[in-house]
């Protein structure tokens, strides 16, 4: 009855948060995508360094290690990066030897276009679902945890990631739209993302006490996804040349981002 309940869970929590997430930022991402970049970086920021890095530090691991291990996962999602934009420009070795020819008829801002573009098909897609993996297993060890302690806490911790999820599953899609994919492909690979919840709800069930052990390593590894894409590939997107007042619209939703999650992390807090 518990091992259901934990499964039922998690898939809500996991797979639901994404789906509730597309019916709330589709439409929105179509007609204000700079806007959505700016919201996704601040919200990966505090999702980052005001949840997931704090809730590590507190556990009972030494902090140095733990930030080792972040630095690990920097450089390895950099490396991820390098080897995603290799495997692309191998595949089209040879249609990009014809474009070298006609580069030098362009224009230094065409080809600067071109190569952020190349760039943000490499960078968001690959980093982002890693870490968004990591960081649901660790949400389905929680929730596991919860209904293992107590039946109704159980609910209350799958009804907080439900919701403290939607707005980091928003950024998700953000990332994934902007990278080119389509709304079915950013759906489907989000919400595979999602249902690791669940795996890592059946395990935290079967081996809670193991698992528990590394939960701050899951923490962690999922935080250093989500700063290394939100300054990565994100906020370099936003570094151009814009107006005073379009300047002041793409920091206020940047703050609305960092805003957004800490209000919901607060909420589930108080849960």
């Amino acid at each position: 009855m518990i091992l259901l309940a934990i499964i039922l869970a998690t898939l809500l929590a996991g797979v639901g948060s994404v789906w509730l997430s597309a019916a709330l930022s589709f439409r929105i991402v179509e007609k204000h995508t700079s806007h959505m970049l700016s919201l996704a970086a601040g919200a990966l920021l505090a999702t980052s360094l005001l949840h997931l890095l704090p809730e590590a530090l507190n556990s009972d691991q030494d902090a140095k290690t733990l930030l080792t291990v972040f630095l690990i996962g920097v450089i390895f999602f950099f490396l991820l990066d390098k080897a995603q934009l290799w495997h692309h420009g191998h595949e089209h070795s040879g249609h990009n030897h014809a474009a070298d020819v006609d580069l030098h008829s362009h224009s230094h801002s065409h080809h600067h276009e071109q190569t952020n573009t190349e760039n943000s098909t490499g960078v968001g897609a690959w980093s982002i679902l890693t870490g968004d993996a990591f960081h649901c297993f660790g949400d389905g060890i929680l929730i596991a945890s919860a209904f293992m302690a107590d039946f109704k806490l159980g609910v209350l911790a799958a009804i907080s990631v439900l919701v403290h999820e939607t707005p980091h599953h928003m950024g998700d899609l953000m990332v994934l739209r902007s990278a080119k994919n389509s709304r079915k492909t950013a759906l489907l690979k989000v919400s595979l993302s999602g249902a690791v919840t669940a795996i890592g709800g059946v395990l935290g069930y079967f081996l809670i006490d193991s698992l528990d052990v590394l939960q701050p390593f899951i923490l962690v590894l999922a935080s250093s996804s989500f700063i290394y894409v939100a300054l990565a590939d994100l906020i370099p997107q936003l570094q151009k040349r814009l107006s005073t007042k379009e300047t002041t619209i793409q920091v206020i939703w940047l703050f609305s981002g960092i805003a957004l999650v800490s209000l919901i992390s607060l909420m589930g807090h108080s849960h």
